[in-house]
């Protein structure tokens, strides 16, 4: 079964620095038909302006991942952390006991455009903790790089619940499959381009749930950038 979440159905935030995209239930939007799926709560398509971001704000109990499309994000966290995310990076910030944050466009020139990844966790009232790691283009070129997983396994992320997400960049005619074993299900996000799922184009901000399938198997009917969640 495959249930499709158009680019253009999704709840819309406009704050003049900020152009943001929801697929789920956030902040002021609210549809009690789209509050997350299975354990993936959040996927904020977010666009921040030059010069502008976050203020310094506090999270709890939340898995939350960062995923660069174009231009740079300075992060700061009051675990001490402090660096800057280019496309290609994953962060994951585990906000366990509390945390506080901030998420800036450090160019004044050039806005940054990524998505925002919440995932609930597996247990609440963990410490807080932090990681990035980079994975080059030729990792993801034409095939699924495991870059988040609860064990780390391949020098993934690390993540406090039992979701694994597969990043691709697909170049035009290209298929990726990714095999879900049993009572297992699938978010598909298309980051950019076009692709086929199961016979139905999907472009650049749709998603797709899918579940009671054997595989997830995309072709890419132009250029495109995509991420895959493997959900219990």
């Amino acid at each position: 079964m495959i249930s499709i979440r158009r680019s253009d159905t999704r709840g819309l935030s406009e704050q003049g620095w900020l152009h943001s995209r929801h697929t789920f239930s956030f902040a002021d939007y609210h549809d009690r038909r789209f509050m997350g799926f299975r354990d993936l709560r959040v996927i904020n398509d977010d666009r921040v302006e030059p010069g502008q971001g976050f203020g310094t704000h506090p999270h709890a109990d939340m898995e939350i991942v960062s995923y660069v499309l174009e231009g740079a994000l300075a992060h700061r966290d009051s675990l001490g952390n402090g660096s800057t995310i280019r496309p290609g990076d994953v962060q994951r910030m585990s906000a366990g006991t509390g945390v506080l944050h901030s998420e800036f466009n450090p160019s004044e020139e050039e806005g940054v455009h990524f998505l925002q990844i919440w995932i609930l966790p597996a247990r609440k009232g963990t410490a807080p903790s932090y990681e990035q790691k980079r994975f080059g283009e030729a990792e993801r070129r034409n095939q699924l790089r495991l870059v988040v997983a609860p064990d780390g396994a391949g020098g993934a992320v690390q993540i406090g619940q039992d979701v694994r997400i597969y990043a691709g960049l697909l170049d035009a005619g290209a298929t990726v499959n990714l095999p879900l074993a049993p009572g297992r299900h699938a978010w598909v996000q298309v980051a950019r381009g076009e692709l086929e799922l199961a016979g139905d184009t999907i472009q650049a901000g749709d998603g797709a749930a899918v579940s009671e399938l054997a595989e997830v198997s995309l072709q890419a009917r132009s250029a495109a950038e995509v991420l895959v969640f493997d959900l219990k």
